[in-house]
C-alpha cells in the first residue's frame, strides 16, 4: 500500500514538473516572437491587455482539461468548423511569428534568387499547408 502510494506520488511529482517545463518553454516561445504585443499592436487594442493575458490562461487551462478527460462534445459541425477555424489562426501566427522573427523566407528567397517570387512562395506554403491539413483530416481522420 505504502509502495503505491509512493508511485503515485512520484508521478504526480513528475507530471507537475513536466507540465512546469513545457508551461515555461510555450511562455518563453511567445515572449520571445512576442506574439501577443504585436497583436495588440496591430488591433490598437491597448487597453485590453488584461483581457489577452485571461484569454491565453483561460484557453490554456480549458485546453488541458478537455486534454486529460474523456469529454466528449455532440455539437453541431458549424461550433467545430469555428473551433478549427481559432486553431488554424493561432497556429498561423505563431508560424508568421516565428518566420518573422527569424526572417527565414527573405533570407531563402534572396540565397536561390526568387526575391521577385516571395509572394508567390508565400502564397505556395500556404496553400500546401491547407491543401495538406484537409487532406489528413479529410483522408485519415473520419
Amino acid at each position: 500500500m505504502i509502495n503505491h502510494s509512493f508511485h503515485i506520488i512520484v508521478e504526480i511529482i513528475i507530471g507537475f514538473a513536466g507540465g512546469l517545463a513545457v508551461g515555461g518553454g510555450f511562455v518563453a516561445f511567445l515572449t520571445v516572437l512576442g506574439i501577443i504585443p504585436r497583436l495588440i499592436q496591430l488591433s490598437k487594442t491597448d487597453g485590453l491587455t488584461r483581457v489577452y493575458g485571461v484569454c491565453v490562461i483561460a484557453g490554456l487551462l480549458f485546453g488541458t482539461y478537455i486534454s486529460f478527460t474523456n469529454v466528449t462534445w455532440n455539437q453541431p459541425h458549424v461550433l467545430f468548423i469555428i473551433w478549427g477555424g481559432f486553431h488554424g489562426i493561432f497556429n498561423g501566427m505563431l508560424a508568421a511569428a516565428l518566420t518573422e522573427v527569424l526572417n527565414v523566407f527573405p533570407i531563402i528567397s534572396k540565397r536561390i534568387g526568387m526575391e521577385r517570387y516571395l509572394f508567390g512562395l508565400l502564397m505556395a506554403i500556404v496553400f500546401g499547408k491547407i491543401a495538406g491539413s484537409l487532406f489528413q483530416w479529410l483522408i485519415f481522420v473520419k
